[in-house]
């Protein structure tokens, strides 16, 4: 169960909102089988089926309308804020700076083709060194940093084509 003061996007079926622990607990939530629940909220009753369940991927079945919902927690949100959402990996054309630190080692150059997976660079920060890795096969444009540099949060560090 999410924690308190904690706040999931959903999206569904084109539609995304936000949703509180402290609006799922005031849902009675009703366990009719491993899959199937009754949800009681402001005096409704809705029955829904899980249909498909792939971690935060989830098809449902409420009263015979089938939906496809992603969960977003705030971990995935920030990822997507900083470029790394799955949703948004073909579009990304920068990789920025997810905090403050120093550039300790460029693992890249211009013109290089990378893999998904393939580190970019090293970022120390808070005395922690953190391998800065592509999520999407790209080619490198520009490295905008160089090694022993400090950057800001949200500077960009790599351009991509």
């Amino acid at each position: 169960m999410p924690d308190n003061g904690k706040t999931y996007i959903v999206k569904t079926n084109g539609f995304s909102f936000s949703v509180t622990k402290e609006e799922i607990d005031k849902a009675d939530i009703i366990t009719l089988s491993e899959r199937s629940f009754n949800v009681l909220r402001d005096n409704r009753s809705i029955n829904a089926k899980i249909i498909e369940d792939n971690g935060k991927r989830l098809k449902v079945e409420v009263e015979g309308e089938t939906f496809d919902i992603e969960i977003k927690d705030e971990l995935d949100q920030t990822l997507e804020q900083m470029g790394f959402g799955k949703s948004t990996l073909k579009q990304v054309k920068e990789i920025k700076a997810p905090m403050p630190g120093l550039v300790l080692e460029i693992s890249v150059a211009d013109g290089q083709q990378v893999k998904e997976g393939d580190k970019l660079l090293i970022l120390e920060a808070m005395k922690m060194e953190n391998s800065i890795i592509i999520h999407t096969d790209a080619t490198i444009k520009n490295v905008s940093v160089s090694a022993g540099q400090a950057v800001e949060k949200g500077q960009v560090l790599v351009e991509l084509e």
